[in-house]
C-alpha cells in the first residue's frame, strides 16, 4: 500500500520538500545496497538533525509506516534494503563532526559522518580512530555502529563497539534518549550504548555517537609473506601471536583471490601461491616496531613462507595494500554478481575452514574467493555467480548453507562484522538457539512495539 499524500506532506513540512523523495528515479537509487538485493520503497526522507528525525519518526509510528534507516548503502547483508512501499530514512545529511575533545580523547559525531573523514580529522590532531572497514571511504559511523564493523586493524585495536562511549538514539515512537558519556566508568544503568551496537537499525535510529580515540601510532611497518601451503599461512598466524607480538593487522588472501586481483590489476602477485599474508606492525617506539616486523618476517620464513617482503617506505607499503584494497572491484569484473559472506572461526581452524570452502566450491562448480582478517579468524568467502542463471542461483543457496554449517561445526559463527540483515536469516537457526531469538524478539517488542523499525532484519 502506497504512503498517503497527507503523510508525505507532514514529512515535507518537517524536513523540507526537497528532502522527501518520491520520483521513480530517486526511489530506485535507494532500493539497493552493496548486495544484489533490491526492493522499491514508497518514499525517502532525508532529515538533517536529531530533532527532525524525531518528528519524522513520530509520524511514521502513528501511521505504522515501516522505516529502514540508511547511511551510504555499503552494507553486505542487505540490512538497508527497504520494505516494499515503506520509508527509507536517509541519515547522510547528519554529517557534522560536532566536537573533538583532545583532552579526553573523544569525538562527538553525527551518524552520517564518513568514517575516513573522521579518521583524517582526528589524525591531523595526533589522535587515532582505529576501526577501518573495507568500505571506510564511503561507509558512515552510524552504519558502522549498526553492524559493529571491524576491519583489518581489529586484531590489535578491536571493533567499533570497543570505541563506543555514548549515543543519541531516536526510538520508534520518536522519543530521544542519550546513553553513556565521557566518564570512563559508568554502571548506573544497563549498558544501553552497547545494546544498539550491531542492532542493524531494528531497535532505534542512531543519530549521534560519542567515540573514544587513542594516540596515533607514529611508526608503521608492513610485510607480505607468500605460501605454497595454506596450512603454513595459518600456522604463521598462531606462531606470531604466541611470540608475544600483536600486529595491527594480519590479512589473508587465498589463491582464487590472488588470481582474481592479478587478472584485473596486473600487480605482479604470486598467482601460483596457495595464500599470501599482509602483516603490519605499528606503535610509538620506532625501534620496537622495527624489531616486531623483523621478528614477524623471521617467523614467516621459519614457518614455510617461500617469499617475505618488508616495505622500505610508505610508497612500498601503499603498493602492498593496493592488492587488499582491490579485492571487491576485482571480483566484480570476474562475474556479474557476488555474495560476500562473513564467517568467523577460531584462528586455529582457519586452514580447515578454507579447505572445506574450497571443497564446497568444487562440489557446486562455483568460484569462491576467500580472504579476510586471519588474525581474529574472520573470513570473507565471496561466491561469484550470475543471478540471471536460475541453476547457478540455486547452487549459490546450497553453497551458502554449507559454508555456514562449516563455520558453526568448527566452533565459529555466521557473521563477524557484516551483520545478519536478510541474507543470513534462513541460516540463523544453525547458530542461534530459539531461546536467544525469543529474547531478542522481546527486546525488540519493548523498544519497537509496532515493529516498524527495519522489519524483517536480524531475525525473522
Amino acid at each position: 500500500m502506497a504512503i498517503e499524500k497527507r503523510i508525505l506532506d507532514e514529512w515535507r513540512a518537517i524536513v523540507g520538500k526537497n528532502h522527501v523523495l518520491t520520483s521513480p528515479e530517486d526511489l530506485a537509487c535507494y532500493s539497493y545496497d552493496s548486495t544484489f538485493m533490491e526492493t522499491l520503497p514508497g518514499a525517502v526522507v532525508n532529515p538533517a538533525t536529531t530533532e527532525e528525525v524525531s518528528a519524522v519518526m513520530k509520524v511514521a509510528y502513528r501511521e505504522g509506516v515501516p522505516v529502514t534507516p540508511r547511511g551510504m548503502g555499503s552494507g553486505l547483508a542487505a540490512a538497508s534494503i527497504p520494505q516494499e512501499n515503506g520509508m527509507v530514512l536517509g541519515l547522510t545529511r547528519l554529517n557534522k563532526i560536532k566536537e573533538i575533545d583532545a583532552e579526553n580523547m573523544m569525538a562527538w559525531v553525527e551518524a552520517g559522518v564518513v568514517t575516513a573523514d573522521l579518521q583524517t580529522e582526528v589524525e591531523n590532531m595526533g589522535l587515532f580512530y582505529p576501526p577501518d572497514p573495507s568500505s571506510i571511504k564511503h561507509s558512515t559511523i552510524g552504519g558502522n555502529i549498526a553492524c559493529n564493523a571491524g576491519g583489518p586493524r581489529c586484531l590489535k585495536y578491536g571493533v567499533t563497539s570497543d570505541y563506543l562511549m555514548g549515543l543519541t538514539v531516536v526510538l520508534a515512537d520518536g522519543r530521544v534518549i542519550h546513553t553513556g558519556g565521557k566518564a570512563i566508568k559508568n554502571v548506573t544503568t544497563y549498558n544501553l550504548t552497547q545494546l544498539f551496537a550491531g542492532s542493524e537499525g531494528t531497535l532505534g535510529i542512531i543519530t549521534e555517537a560519542l567515540l573514544k580515540l587513542i594516540p596515533k601510532p607514529k611508526y608503521v611497518r608492513t610485510a607480505t609473506a607468500v605460501y605454497n601451503r595454506l596450512e603454513d599461512a595459518g600456522e604463521t598466524v598462531n606462531r606470531i601471536l604466541l611470540a608475544d607480538i600483536t600486529p595491527a593487522t594480519i590479512e589473508l588472501m587465498d589463491n582464487t583471490t590472488l588470481n582474481t586481483i592479478e587478472e584485473a590489476m596486473h600487480l605482479g602477485l604470486p598467482i601460483q601461491a596457495e595464500a599470501m599474508l599482509i602483516i603490519e606492525a605499528d606503535g610509538s617506539d620506532e625501534a620496537q616496531v622495527l624489531k616486531d616486523i623483523e621478528a614477524i618476517a623471521r617467523i614467516a620464513a621459519e614457518n614455510g613462507a617461500s617469499e617475505v617482503k618488508v616495505a622500505r617506505d610508505e610508497a612500498e607499503r601503499a603498493q602492498l595494500w593496493k592488492a587488499r584494497r582491490s579485492i571487491s572491484p576485482s571480483l566484480a569484473r570476474r562475474r556479474p554478481n557476488k555474495l560476500g559472506e562473513d564467517i568467523s572461526v577460531p584462528r586455529s581452524k582457519i586452514p580447515e575452514a578454507i579447505r572445506r570452502i574450497k571443497a564446497i566450491s568444487e562440489k557446486y562448480n562455483l568460484p569462491i574467493a576467500v580472504f579476510g582478517h586471519a588474525g581474529d579468524g574472520n573470513l570473507h568467502p565471496n561466491i561469484l555467480f550470475d543471478k540471471r542463471d536460475a541453476d547457478e542461483w540455486d547452487r549459490v543457496q546450497k553453497v551458502t548453507k554449507e559454508i555456514f554449517s562449516t563455520a558453526v561445526e568448527l566452533g565459529g559463527t555466521l557473521s563477524g562484522e557484516h551483520g545478519v540483515g536478510t541474507l543470513k536469516l534462513p541460516y540463523l537457526s544453525l547458530d542461534v538457539s530459539p531461546d536467544v531469538v525469543a529474547l531478542m524478539k522481546s527486546i525488540k517488542q519493548t523498544l519497537d512495539p509496532k515493529g516498524i523499525l527495519n522489519p524483517g532484519k536480524k531475525f525473522a
